[in-house]
């Protein structure tokens, strides 16, 4: 490895260890869906974010909800001293991306088929603390 990669490398290692996030990948919803529950607590507070997907009745809500706890929870593993109430920790950003479609044939009329495409998608989620709290 040269030195300019590893350089590069260690620079994002440094960065990843003060960034929070956790991915869902392949989850069996289509993307559009997802994207209307994550435009929700997308810059929200985390308590405000987990009652909004808690009581949302859309099925997108439950995996989003499991996703920020456990976003939280790799904050605390990084983070052991502090507490999550005073870390005042928001949705700094979420990512929906498409992941990989299963084609199935549904039949139709005269002998022919149609196809459908069983959609997947990816979700990125990226915790990020208040800065004014860290500088007092």
């Amino acid at each position: 490895m040269g030195v300019r990669k590893r350089e590069r490398a260690e620079g994002i290692k440094e960065a990843k260890k003060i960034m929070y996030f956790a991915k869902l990948n392949n989850c069996p919803t289509s993307p559009r869906k997802m994207r209307l529950m994550a435009d929700l607590v997308r810059g929200e507070k985390i308590d405000k974010a987990l009652n909004i997907l808690k009581f949302s009745s859309k099925e997108s809500s439950r995996k989003l909800e499991k996703l920020l706890l456990s976003a939280i929870n790799n904050w605390q593993q990084k983070n052991e001293d502090a507490s999550v109430e005073d870390a005042d920790l928001f949705v700094k950003e979420i990512r929906v991306d498409g992941g990989t479609m299963l084609k199935r044939l549904r039949p139709a009329p005269q002998g022919r088929a149609h196809r459908i495409r069983k959609r997947s998608n990816h979700v990125t989620l990226v915790l990020a603390a208040n800065d004014n709290t860290q500088s007092k």
